[in-house]
Formats: C-alpha cells, structure tokens, sequence
C-alpha cells in the first residue's frame, strides 16, 4: 500500500495553486487550546452566549473585554509550530515559481502569520483586530497595554473596562471576533471560494468539519476538480472522500511534505 506522505508529496510537487484550510488543530500544537478546551472551567460556569455575543458584550462589557484581553494573552505567550513555519516557506517558494498557495483558517490567532504566511484569510476573524461596536469602524489597540499577563487565570474579581472609541461619543472597541449569531466577514469568504473554485489542490489541517459554512469549503475545491489532501490524527467525514489522509498532526506532517516541494 501506497505511503499517504508519498502520495501527499506527489500532489503537492505538481500543485501551482494550492488553499490550505486549517482549524483549531493546526493552533494546538503550539499551545492554544481548542476552542472548547480553552473555556474548560469558564464553560462550567457560563454559557457560551454570555461571552460571546453582542448582546453579552453590551450587558457586561468588562467580564467579555477581560475574557478576550486573557484569550490574546494566551496566544501571544505562544510561538508559531513547524507547521505555520512549513506553510510559511511553501507558500513563498509557490509565489517565487509562479504559483500560489492561500491560507484560510478558522482560528482567531496569528499564528498563520508569524509563521511567515502573508495574507491569511481569517473566516471568524481575529483576536488582533478591533473596532466599535457602535459606529463599526476599524480602532487600533494594543491589549499588551492591559495588565494581564499569560499566567495568570481569568478572575472575575479583576475586570478591566473595554477601550473607548476614539471616533464616536458612546462606542466601546470589541474584538474582530465573529460572535455566536454573526455571519461571516463578507469578503473574506467570497474571496476563500474564489480561491477554492481556481485551485488544484486543498490542504485541509486540523479541523474538525463540523463547524459550519467552513465544513462546507474543501467541497467547493473537490467541485472543481481540486485533489484533497487532509491532515488530523483523528479521522473526520471528510477523511474516507480526501484523496490522502494522513493521520498526523500539522506539525509533524507538513515539514515532510514542504520539505519535498523545497
């Protein structure tokens, strides 16, 4: 029987416009809880709307800002794993020959990024992004000025009122999160279909398909006529239609297979 890592390496060696999908497996390698795990205890307590919807927010401002200031310091207190870094240098290596490789992800951090992807598509948005949600317009903050550091617990007993507008009289800045009951940010998901509709190859890495439209995307990609490749030590029901599984994580996968391209 055929090795999944040859048969990755031979799609991706003849591959010139890729779109890799990636979930909040791709993020817990390198130290970001999953989406559930990272409101283990939290969770016990609250239900998700009370952090994570605009009614929430407007009804205790300072329990979301400080649950959201805690999640950017988490991230921030991690570095990006060998699988950001292998995207990274793939996707500059496709643009050096006339190719293309896009990231579309479902996770909130910056991880894609600091791992040397450029122009990573955010399908819920970012932790890193900010803007009033009164006016909407897009603010500049840096949570590094709140004093909340990555070891220390999410305490009720110390909340921290949300950074004001800058543009409007009453708004309080939000993150560029998409909340429990919001669609997903317009153009960053018509601009993932385009990227699928034109692509050969979809590399789908550490995401559950559970979690819709996102579950929906590496479809789009087989429709027309790209080949599937996907990466997750557990397997999901997209594993028995993707050309290869490979039952590996991102970080132990991905630098085998880049490492044939490069």
């Amino acid at each position: 029987m055929t090795d999944p890592i040859q048969q990755a390496s031979n799609l991706i060696s003849t591959a010139r416009s890729v779109v890799v999908l990636s979930g909040a497996g791709m993020s817990a390698e390198s130290g970001v809880p999953t989406f559930r795990d990272a409101q283990t205890g939290l969770w016990e307590r609250f239900a998700p709307e009370q952090l994570a919807t605009e009614r929430a927010f407007r009804a205790h401002p300072a329990m979301v800002w400080t649950w959201y200031m805690w999640r950017w310091h988490l991230v921030h207190g991690v570095a990006p794993n060998a699988g950001h870094t292998a995207i990274g240098q793939w996707q500059q290596h496709l643009a050096k020959t006339q190719g293309s490789l896009t990231v579309t992800t479902q996770n909130v951090d910056d991880l894609h990024e600091r791992g040397g992807a450029q122009d990573v598509l955010h399908l819920h948005g970012s932790l890193h992004a900010f803007r009033c949600i009164d006016c909407d317009r897009d603010a500049a903050f840096n949570p590094m000025t709140m004093e909340l550091g990555p070891d220390q617990e999410f305490d009720e007993a110390n909340l921290m009122s949300p950074a004001a507008c800058d543009y409007c009289a009453s708004g309080m800045l939000r993150p560029g999160v998409v909340w429990f009951g919001e669609a997903l940010p317009h153009f960053t998901f018509e601009t993932a279909i385009e990227k699928l509709q034109s692509a050969d190859l979809v590399v789908v890495i550490g995401s559950s398909g559970l979690v819709q439209p996102a579950a929906s995307l590496p479809m789009i990609g087989r429709d027309a006529g790209a080949a599937i490749i996907e990466i997750n030590p557990r397997a999901t029901e997209l594993s028995q239609t993707a050309d290869v599984y490979i039952a590996s994580t991102a970080a132990v996968a991905l630098p085998k297979l880049v490492s044939e391209v490069l």
